[in-house]
């Protein structure tokens, strides 16, 4: 398998998509990784494993409509595998998979059907010490975009997922882009102050849009240079309680169609406004895990 993503948005031919099936059941508040699967579990309102098999599998009915090849996990007992964007990410034509929660390195093994379709040479794994997580990681023709914190207390946030020695590493690998770091916002215990990754709070969409959220980025200024480069024009600008939502994390299949939670409605106006199809899914018991459309994608191949 040649792999070649480049960008967020060019056609999409090739993709893993997660599965929910036998995630095993609601976790224990102690194995929850971010504060918005406690909300819920303390809530008693943690989504149902047929709930989200359902909204999961709309999804990839949308991808074969649209002709896209889609592979899935192999599906491990009791295990959550609906996140694959957490567990590895694609730059051009490298696999690099991502050194993320011990707990979660048997998902990557689930994939190994696909990582054995593509030339060794091109999978890459991250030394040791430098921590990533897909969501954390946007190409953007020229530019690498990429989430992280700089705070010294890094090891304290369990949603602290890409560290400065994963940014050293990719830019390492990649010298001939630009990189431009984004120091997000982090709470373990309020999800609306929570930007677990990048694509939780920014994402690129058509040809020159963007979607963003100003409180995910601590430092204004590296939002601001955000919204300089797209331009204010072309900026939707999502508030905390649609970041709460998970408003920026859809999933473009290619410039013209973006698949989208069909409750977001002055976000899908907004794209339907500016000539780009909306392929409206269920995707609300899912995002109870601070997580939604681009997370449960890992682009293989784009045009």
């Amino acid at each position: 398998m040649k792999l070649n993503v480049k960008n967020e948005t060019s056609r999409l031919r090739a993709v893993v998509l997660g599965t929910a099936e036998s995630t095993g059941g609601i976790p224990d508040l102690s194995e929850a990784y971010d504060p918005k699967s406690r909300e819920h579990i303390i809530a008693g309102t943690y989504p149902k494993e047929e709930d989200m098999i359902t909204e999961i599998e709309a999804v990839g009915k949308v991808l074969e409509k649209y002709g896209v090849k889609v592979f899935r996990p192999k599906v491990l007992e009791d295990y959550n595998q609906i996140f694959t964007r957490d567990i590895a990410f694609v730059i051009e034509d490298k696999f690099i998979k991502a050194n993320i929660l011990p707990d979660r390195e048997k998902e990557i093994e689930a994939i190994r059907h696909v990582i054995d379709q593509i030339p060794a040479e091109n999978v890459i794994t991250l030394p040791e010490e430098a921590h990533a997580e897909g969501g954390d990681v946007m190409v953007h023709n020229d530019h690498i975009f990429i989430g992280t914190y700089y705070g010294e207390d890094y090891p304290e946030y369990v949603t602290a997922r890409t560290n400065l020695k994963a940014v050293e590493a990719i830019t390492a690998l990649f010298p001939h882009k630009t990189v431009k770091t984004f120091d997000l916002r982090k709470s373990n215990t309020e999800p609306r102050d929570n930007a677990l990754h990048l694509d939780c709070c920014f994402q690129p969409v058509g040809k020159d849009k963007a979607i963003i959220y100003k409180g995910g980025f601590l430092d204004e200024k590296e939002y601001q240079w955000l919204v300089d480069h797209f331009g204010k024009q072309n900026i939707f600008e999502i508030e905390r309680e649609e970041m709460y939502n998970m408003y920026s994390n859809v999933f473009s299949i290619s410039e013209e169609v973006v698949i989208s939670e069909k409750k977001f409605v002055r976000l899908n106006n907004w794209l339907r406004e500016n000539g780009i199809t909306v392929e409206e899914v269920p995707y609300a018991e899912i995002a109870k895990q601070e997580g939604l459309l681009r997370c449960s994608t890992l682009p293989l191949i784009r045009d």
